[in-house]
């Protein structure tokens, strides 16, 4: 189909020079496609290169701690990701001895790896006939074929996975799906896509009946949930600090935070003390206390913003163990933790 080879044509004269291009080891393929869900190849690339550098085989990356997984991943955000990475490898390591599964109904079986990522690591590693359908191939395809159904519907994956299917070029899968995602990430962008010097722009519909911005169709989600977050910086007369570990099911499970108290409201600094008074670790014991910043920091999540502030507590001691602060830095923790730390320094 001429759709299919103009592509991969394009794809051989513009596409980038990455490193996980130029291997088909399933182990770097799988690593770089986690990487990159959600997450741009500028701001990827680094982080695929710390892992490899770390951890150049699934053996070392099941052996590791999950902190230091965790730590590593630090920035990149979805911590989800990171902890199925490790998962996962674990699997491979132990219950697979170390071979990745080579289709795609068995990579389906890899926690954290769903249709898109198992059709890549088919395709590109096994050269499976298997179609991709990421945020780029929405995009080019809703935008060349006038597709108007939403892509976060119920109907929009299905069908445009079946449409993508349908064009794949069967000899040659793995480099079709490359064509098309490299080319939705840096010929047809979201905005300002360069449809003049589009191959493809004569028979694209959203190009020739003045849509490029209309398309894709996306449904508005939910509005954000605003949230409220306090950490307590301890700092005591020895130079300890206080991290606490995240329990349970959440977006920074496993990683570490300064105590946290939640309020309905913004809390000002002259209803600090009473918000406090009952606090576990603050209750009978004599501090000073002084607000780091009194603008609200806004942490922007898919699904939640989180406006918070940090507030500084001297003590003579620590009313729990708590850690060095010169160690601070070496723990996982969330980038709006991190930033601080490495702000304030202690």
């Amino acid at each position: 189909m001429i759709f299919s080879k103009t592509l991969i044509h394009w794809y051989s004269n513009n596409k980038r020079n990455l490193p996980w291009r130029e291997t088909q080891e399933p182990y770097c393929i799988w690593l770089s496609e986690i990487i990159l869900q959600q997450t741009q190849v500028k701001q990827g690339l680094p982080y695929y290169q710390a892992f490899v550098g770390k951890f150049p085989t699934v053996f070392d990356l099941a052996k590791a701690d999950e902190s230091d997984v965790l730590k590593l991943w630090q920035g990149l955000g979805y911590y989800s990701r990171a902890r199925n990475l490790h998962a996962s490898a674990k699997y491979v390591a132990s219950e697979l001895k170390g071979t990745f599964p080579d289709n795609y109904k068995d990579l389906l079986k890899l926690k954290g790896v769903g249709d898109y990522t198992a059709s890549a690591i088919a395709s590109i590693c096994f050269n499976e006939v298997a179609a991709v359908v990421d945020g780029n191939v929405y995009r080019v395809l809703s935008r060349y074929f006038g597709v108007c159904t939403p892509i976060n519907s119920t109907k929009g994956p299905k069908e445009f996975k079946a449409l993508a299917q349908e064009l794949i070029d069967k000899d040659n899968p793995a480099e079709f799906n490359q064509a098309i995602m490299e080319f939705g990430a840096t010929q047809c962008k979201p905005k300002n896509p360069y449809c003049h010097i589009c191959p493809l722009n004569n028979s694209c519909i959203a190009f020739n009946k003045n849509k490029i911005h209309e398309l894709p169709v996306k449904i508005k989600s939910a509005k954000a949930k605003k949230k409220y977050f306090n950490f307590l910086v301890f700092v005591s007369e020895d130079g300890k600090t206080i991290l606490e570990k995240r329990e349970g099911k959440g977006i920074w499970q496993n990683l570490y935070q300064f105590p946290l108290i939640e309020t309905k409201n913004e809390l000002k600094i002259e209803s600090f003390e009473k918000a406090v008074e009952n606090h576990k670790l603050l209750n009978d014991m004599p501090f000073e206390y002084s607000l780091y910043n009194k603008e609200l920091l806004v942490h922007k999540l898919s699904h939640q913003h989180l406006y918070t502030k940090f507030w500084i507590i001297n003590t003579k001691q620590l009313p729990i163990e708590g850690v060095p602060v010169s160690k601070a830095q070496e723990f996982a923790v969330p980038i709006l933790i991190g930033n601080f730390i490495e702000e304030f320094n202690f």
